[in-house]
């Protein structure tokens, strides 16, 4: 039994790894190891002789397992060190940069475009999306059968609601909300909906911003020295505006307002057709009706309007051709835009 020990002990510190380890219990411990077949001779032996060589085997059982947890644990925590110094990281190298966003050009576009507006005593309303038909053209004196309706496209939900063809009702959502104060100076920026094919130049979902003025004694001449301020702080101190002759239902009289070429500058390129100018924006006087509509009297008071593509803006600042770009999500288009 003492050589068995003696064996046992010099195998347990010959064993260079656990699974090594592992086969020295089994041999010596498990259910077919030599001590387990000490233990099973005992019943075969006299009564006198069990109690000392149980003894004795149990002792030596004892000691086996004793070496084996203590080597046991010798092997763990020299693999431990043993990985730690494989998986060693080196925190001296620079850290993965996370990819940092930017504001997508067409926002960067509507907060300019608020910031001067700001600056001219404007705040902005926020009007809904799904309209009435009241509100998107009745109040708007686009009463039922109006021919201008058929160019406007319309995505009906039901007969009588719809989304929103323009932002121009919130010109009459945000006069009924001023109950009658004055001064009335608000735009209305958003996303209005009509059923256009996508290509280069039109989308079924686009952006405007709505401008309105309300007041006493309101003129063409302040529509115009607005839209001048407004264009020279979006397109650059040097450009020029023109006003054309045209019609609105909801404004009278109505004009469109055109922008000095932003590529060329006015001396005529293919962009703007060789004429120095580009289409932006309609606007007018707002029509008796409306300001009645919005609770005003049109006799006390008077207004201008007018109402441009986002879209288009971002596009003529920026020189971009095709409308559909700005809703790709192509970050080779985006990034272009990040230090701007």
């Amino acid at each position: 039994m003492e050589k068995l020990g003696e064996r046992a002990l010099k195998e347990i510190e010959e064993a260079t790894s656990l699974a090594a380890l592992e086969e020295v219990r089994l041999k010596y411990l498990g259910k077919k190891g030599e001590v387990t077949g000490l233990l099973k001779t005992i019943g075969s032996l006299p009564k006198e002789e069990r109690p000392a060589f149980g003894a004795k085997v149990n002792a030596l059982r004892e000691a086996i397992e004793g070496h084996l947890k203590e080597k046991t644990a010798f092997l763990e925590r020299k693999a431990l060190e043993e990985r730690v110094k494989r998986e060693t990281v080196d925190v001296t190298l620079p850290g993965n940069v996370p990819q940092v966003g930017s504001l997508h050009p067409l926002t960067k576009a509507l907060r300019e475009i608020v910031q001067i507006f700001y600056g001219m005593g404007f705040t902005v309303y926020e009007s809904r999306e799904a309209e009435t038909d009241e509100m998107n053209f009745v109040k708007l004196n686009l009463a039922p059968g109006h021919p201008s309706r058929d160019a406007q496209e319309t995505l009906y939900l039901t007969e009588t609601t719809l989304l929103r063809t323009h932002t121009s009702p919130g010109q009459i959502r945000g006069m009924l909300d001023m109950k009658g104060k004055l001064p009335v100076r608000f735009i209305v920026p958003g996303r209005v909906y009509r059923r256009d094919q996508m290509d280069a130049s039109h989308s079924p979902v686009f952006h405007q911003v709505e401008g309105l003025v309300i007041d006493r004694h309101i003129t063409f001449e302040h529509l115009k020295g607005c839209f001048l301020e407004f264009a020279r702080g979006f397109f650059g101190p040097e450009t020029k505006i023109r006003l054309r002759p045209s019609y609105f239902p909801f404004t009278e009289p109505s004009a469109e307002i055109d922008v000095s070429c932003t590529i060329c500058k006015g001396k005529g390129c293919p962009v703007c057709g060789r004429t120095g100018w580009l289409e932006l924006s309609g606007a007018g006087m707002v029509h008796p009706n409306v300001i009645r509509n919005g609770g005003y009297d049109p006799d006390e008071v008077t207004g201008f309007a007018f109402g441009f593509g986002l879209d288009r803006a971002a596009m003529l600042k920026w020189g971009i051709d095709d409308l559909r770009v700005l809703f790709e999500n192509d970050l080779r288009f985006l990034r272009q835009f990040e230090g701007i």
